[in-house]
């Protein structure tokens, strides 16, 4: 009780509290019941073998070498090596753990516009399964790193411990904010972020003091990757704030008299612009100036298809609304963020119920087609804005800006992204101009 040194020590028996959240990395796939149950089972285990390690030391004071395992030591000789199996194979299991919510988290934060777009292989069919190539090389090369860095367990005690501690915390407080958004009482979520920010404060503190010793790399790794995060999310909003909306209805007249120009070569049976509009009835003005002015495309059918991501993690649903009959659709996909989009196969089915329902008539115009009943082609317009050097913004902006352009040259393409690969796509890359001030104007003279 008397020794000095005690929050050092504080910060050790921390670590004996860690490696069950493992158990929560994988929640999304494993399920909570499952999580629950093993839960259990991987607590009383945790206890008795913390209590047996806490004995033989106790019974042999004195006597232990430094480099001496306790958790090792106490096994008898004949299942030394069956103990060494089993812990390594319950490394592997965590760590396997933790490389599939990695993925998991980073897939949903692409769909929450926290990460730039990545490419991601579904190799099964049960829900969840997925695996992104280049955060399996990120974790990879990580771990090298760390190893060469550290070269040894004992000399990354002090990362680990940092790490658990700021994730608990952040937990607690994340948990607490949920308490609220459910109606909990304030008394209640006071009380409870009291009792847990307490206890893992002290924890915290503890660990704190091993900044130096480990601790940086911890920081080092949350903190470029929050800048990544955060440069991709404001570099979105600010991006969205300078893109001009028009409403449609405005355009419907010209868009018609485009579809029924005969003079104007057929650019497609079906032309499908992607619209991340969030009013219903707008359209981005660079939308409507590619079907218009930027070589008029005339089509049969005109599809408008926007797509709005929710907090719901599995919504997957459409709503469509006809603008002209056979001929203009603005459709609204709602999709979760744990939904990989396939936009074509999406649109596929909802042009199916809009057949069976009458509203569409999909046979191609072109005599020889239609007199087989052949339906017509669909191609894929996306509208790609890049930030333009003769913005005229703050240099706080632009800065954002160019580290957004970075991010976004690593990035997947659009067609990609949106599950189009193998349509038929074409990308239109248009500047964005960001203006907070007025350019100055050019003086005529005589």
């Amino acid at each position: 009780m008397h020794y000095p040194g005690w929050m050092f020590i504080l910060g050790a028996v921390f670590l004996c509290t860690t490696g069950a959240e493992a158990l929560y990395s994988d929640l999304g796939h494993c399920g909570r019941l499952n999580i629950s149950v093993s839960w259990i089972f991987v607590k009383i285990m945790l206890i008795l073998n913390y209590l047996g390690q806490g004995a033989w030391i106790i019974a042999h004071k004195g006597a232990i070498a430094s480099d001496v395992n306790p958790f090792y030591a106490i096994m008898p000789n004949g299942f030394l090596i069956a103990g060494i199996i089993m812990s390594t194979g319950a490394a592997i299991i965590a760590s396997q753990a933790l490389i599939s919510g990695s993925f998991t988290l980073i897939s949903e934060a692409i769909n929450l516009d926290f990460w730039p777009r990545m490419h991601i292989k579904y190799p099964g069919t049960i829900k969840g399964q997925l695996y992104v190539p280049a955060i399996n090389m990120f974790l990879f090369i990580g771990c090298v790193l760390t190893v060469v860095i550290f070269r040894s367990s004992a000399r990354m005690e002090a990362a680990y411990g940092l790490a658990i501690t700021v994730t608990m915390l952040t937990t607690t407080v994340l948990l607490g904010f949920y308490l609220r958004s459910r109606g909990v009482a304030s008394w209640i979520t006071a009380l409870f972020m009291l009792v847990f920010i307490a206890l893992e404060g002290a924890f915290f503190t503890a660990n704190v003091f091993k900044f130096m010793h480990g601790g940086w790399f911890t920081v080092l790794i949350a903190g470029l990757l929050c800048a990544v995060m955060l440069a991709w999310h404001i570099g979105r909003r600010v991006r969205s704030r300078f893109i001009d909306y028009k409403p449609l209805d405005g355009y419907v007249d010209i868009i018609n008299d485009i579809r029924n120009d005969r003079e104007i070569a057929k650019y497609a049976s079906n032309v499908v612009y992607i619209s991340y509009s969030q009013t219903e009835g707008q359209v981005e003005s660079k939308l409507l100036y590619s079907i218009i002015n930027k070589q008029p495309k005339r089509a049969d059918h005109y599809w408008i298809v926007r797509i709005y991501h929710v907090d719901e993690p599995d919504t997957l649903e459409y709503s469509s609304k006809t603008i002209v009959h056979d001929a203009l659709f603005l459709v609204t996909l709602r999709i979760g963020f744990k939904v990989r989009p396939q936009v074509s196969v999406y649109l596929r089915q909802i042009v199916e119920d809009l057949v069976a329902d009458n509203q569409l008539n999909l046979t191609s115009t072109y005599p020889s087609m239609m007199r087989h009943s052949i339906p017509g082609d669909f191609r894929f317009v996306i509208i790609q804005r890049v930030f333009s050097q003769s913005s005229n913004c703050k240099p706080s902006e632009r800065r954002i800006m160019a580290i957004y352009e970075l991010l976004r040259h690593i990035t997947i393409t659009a067609d990609k992204a949106l599950g189009l690969d193998t349509s038929i796509v074409t990308v239109e890359q248009v500047p964005l101009i960001i203006n907070n001030r007025p350019n100055r104007r050019i003086t005529r003279i005589s």
